[in-house]
Order: C-alpha cells, then sequence, then structure tokens
C-alpha cells in the first residue's frame, strides 16, 4: 500500500512541476541558509584557532596599561626595561623563553622599491615564543645582539615588496638614515585573527632598534613561552606577582599592565564566533518555517483543486487513512526534494563563499544531515492538516464538488 501511495504522490508532484518547484523553493533557500551560515561559522572559528595558534603555543604577552586592546590605558603606566624581561627569564620558573619586545613603523627601502613596515626589535627568544620558522638565513648571533649590529630578519611580505620573489639573504635594506644587511628570511604566517598581516615585519637585534629608531630603552612588550606540561595560567600569576613587587603596586592597587594569554584569547574569539554562528542559523531557521507555511498554503489549494477526485477514491473504498497518506507522502516529498537542493546549494555556495572570504570550508556532515531531517519534519508537521483535511471529506459532498 506505501509504494502505491508513493507513487501517486510522485505522479501528482509530476503533474504540476511548476507549481511543485515553487513550493520547494522556501525549503531550499531555508536549508541552504542554515547550512551556509553554519558552515561559515565552522570556518571562522577554525581560522581563528589556527591564527592563535600561529602566535605561538602556550604563549604569554606582558605589556603596560590596564585594558586590553588597541585602545588600553597606558598613561601613567611606566614603560617596561630589559631588566623587567631579564627578571622574568630568571625567576620565573617554567619558561621556554622571554623575548622583550620594541616595534616602530618605518618606511624600508631596497634599490628602486621603498615599503612601510613594523619593525620589530628583539632578541632570538620571539621566534620560538612566536613560532616562527625561517624559510632562509639564520637567526641573530650573540655577538650581533650585544653589540646592536645592523642585521634584520624580514618576513614574507617585507620581502616581496622589496625583493620580489628574490632571496634577500645577504643583500641590504636602508631603515632611515643607516644600511641593514638582511641574514634571514622568515616562512609565511599570514594575517593574525584581528586582520594584521604577521609577515609584514622587519625584525632587528633589540638595541638596534633602541639606539637608531626608538631613541630610549623602553620595552614595549614581552613575549613569554612557557613549556609544555606547566600551566600558562600558574606562569601567569607568577608574572604578574613578579611585576607588581617590581613596579611597587601596593595591596589593593590596581595592575599597571596585563597579561595575555592566547589561549585565553582564542577561547574567547572561539565562543563568540559560535555565537554569532548559532544566532545566524536561527535566522535562517526562519525561512525553513516559512517554507513550511508555504507547503501547507499549497497542499490546501491541492485538496480544494482535488476534491472529486479525492470523493471518487472515497467512494469506491479507499480508507481515510490511505489519503491522509498520500497527501502526507506529497508533503513529505515535496519538503525533502527542497532539503536536498538545499544541501548541494549549499555546499557549492559554502565553497564559493569561503574563498571569497577567506576562510577554511569546513564541512560538516551533521550540519547537513540535521537540516535535510528537519526539511523532511517540516514536511509532516505542515502537511498533516492538509492531509487530515482530505482524509475526512465526505465523499458524496466531494462528488458533488465543481
Amino acid at each position: 500500500m506505501f509504494w502505491n501511495t508513493l507513487l501517486l504522490a510522485l505522479k501528482e508532484i509530476r503533474r504540476n512541476l511548476t507549481r511543485s518547484f515553487l513550493t520547494v523553493l522556501g525549503i531550499l533557500i531555508g536549508v541552504a541558509a542554515v547550512i551556509t551560515m553554519v558552515t561559515l561559522g565552522n570556518g571562522a572559528t577554525a581560522s581563528v584557532s589556527a591564527q592563535i595558534a600561529s602566535l605561538g603555543s602556550n604563549l604569554l604577552m606582558v605589556r603596560p596599561g590596564q585594558r586590553l586592546g588597541p585602545t588600553r590605558d597606558t598613561a601613567g603606566a611606566a614603560a617596561f626595561r630589559l631588566a623587567d624581561a631579564n627578571a622574568i627569564q630568571s625567576q620565573v620558573s617554567g619558561l621556554a623563553g622571554v623575548a622583550p619586545v620594541v616595534s616602530r613603523t618605518v618606511t624600508v627601502v631596497h634599490l628602486a622599491s621603498n615599503w612601510s613596515t613594523s619593525v620589530v626589535g628583539t632578541t632570538n627568544d620571539y621566534f620560538t615564543a612566536g613560532n616562527w620558522k625561517f624559510a632562509a638565513g639564520r637567526p641573530f648571533l650573540d655577538a650581533e645582539l650585544q653589540a646592536g649590529k645592523a642585521v634584520c630578519v624580514l618576513g614574507e611580505t617585507a620581502r616581496n615588496k622589496l625583493f620580489g620573489s628574490e632571496n634577500p639573504v645577504g643583500g641590504a635594506i636602508r631603515v632611515k638614515q643607516f644600511s641593514c644587511e638582511v641574514v634571514g628570511l622568515l616562512a609565511a604566517k599570514g594575517q593574525s585573527s584581528m586582520g594584521r598581516d604577521q609577515d609584514d615585519t622587519v625584525v632587528m637585534p633589540l638595541r638596534t632598534v633602541q639606539r637608531r629608531l626608538a631613541g630610549n630603552q623602553d620595552v614595549g612588550m614581552v613575549l613569554v613561552s612557557v613549556q609544555p606540561g606547566v600551566p600558562t595560567a600558574q606562569a601567569k600569576q607568577r608574572i604578574e606577582a613578579l611585576l607588581r613587587e617590581r613596579r611597587h603596586i601596593a595591596d589593593g592597587q590596581e595592575d599597571d599592565f596585563n597579561v595575555l594569554d592566547t589561549r585565553e584569547i582564542a577561547d574567547m574569539l572561539s565562543s563568540t564566533t559560535r555565537v554569532l554562528t548559532l544566532l545566524l542559523g536561527a535566522v535562517a531557521a526562519v525561512s525553513l518555517l516559512v517554507g513550511g507555511v508555504g507547503i501547507m498554503n499549497i497542499m490546501l489549494v491541492s485538496v480544494t483543486e482535488r476534491t472529486r477526485e479525492i470523493g471518487i477514491r472515497l467512494a469506491v473504498g479507499a480508507l481515510e487513512r490511505e489519503v491522509l497518506l498520500q497527501f502526507l507522502i506529497e508533503a513529505v516529498v515535496l519538503s525533502s526534494i527542497g532539503g536536498l537542493l538545499g544541501v548541494l546549494l549549499a555546499t557549492v555556495g559554502s565553497i564559493v563563499l569561503a574563498r571569497v572570504l577567506e576562510v577554511p570550508y569546513v564541512f560538516g556532515p551533521s550540519i547537513n544531515l540535521l537540516a535535510f531531517a528537519f526539511s523532511a519534519v517540516i514536511g509532516v508537521v505542515f502537511g498533516y492538516f492538509p492531509a487530515r483535511r482530505a482524509a475526512r471529506l465526505d465523499p458524496i459532498e466531494a462528488l458533488r464538488h465543481e
């Protein structure tokens, strides 16, 4: 009986192809929207996680000021000195490396090419803490660090802007009024979670930048790499206690510095993107309900148009449940077709949008199956009322219907 009823339902759908297509359009768009939003959200979450990981594993960033972010309050907060970084390295256990950092935005020149970039003064621990790999060349020699030699390591973007595809190692660039020998090239990292190009950088010894560019002994930030197996929260607590002591902050007073844990940042950003994904998915799911209402309306119209047909079926012995099942199957088939087409459209759309937005495409079989199953459920829920009305028609009254 089921297969005969299914064939009847498919025959009716095929007989009214245009109306059937318009009926499934709402479900198709709804399913495609839900899957696309969730897929792009998952891709954004994966992108944020990868970018945070590229900063370095078990990384702490120590900066002057009380508030986080680019607008943090640094008024009245004393800058760090090299002695602070040395104290952290010598007095806090469980650290893999400590890198004092000074940065300036400077225009650098090579032959006829010039480029405004971030020049970072630091030590070799910067490469370890930041999880940097060398594509060519070497890090700084101890003698170069101690003497503040005019040597540098280029990021991939800076290399492309100044040297093109050439190997820059052994070449020279001009930074303000002095010439700097290129001794290394960093492997590309891409953008950070905040949208900053991490490869647009020139790294020099700390003393070189302090003497020739900054003109003072201030340290703008200290990067701290924690050894594997050591809780970053524990290291963070010890660093905070040490700096409070060194900066003479009394009990009850607020810190005039902040220690950022990249894992905390990753969790916060991932949580935010997940919430946004759920909200966007929920908004898109509303169109599924609208599609369900469309199916119910079309099925009610179909019942009215086929009243005589229903009356004949009932008059020749068809059971109410057979008529109900036929119309219910029609509704479920229509919504399922819409769901299937929606999954296909979402797959193509997600791949295209992921490339346009430069986020990874993350295929989620669970959301695809869930959206398809939900489309079938909508067919049952919104198709039941028209099917029930058809099954309860009076055969005599139905046969009189014009």
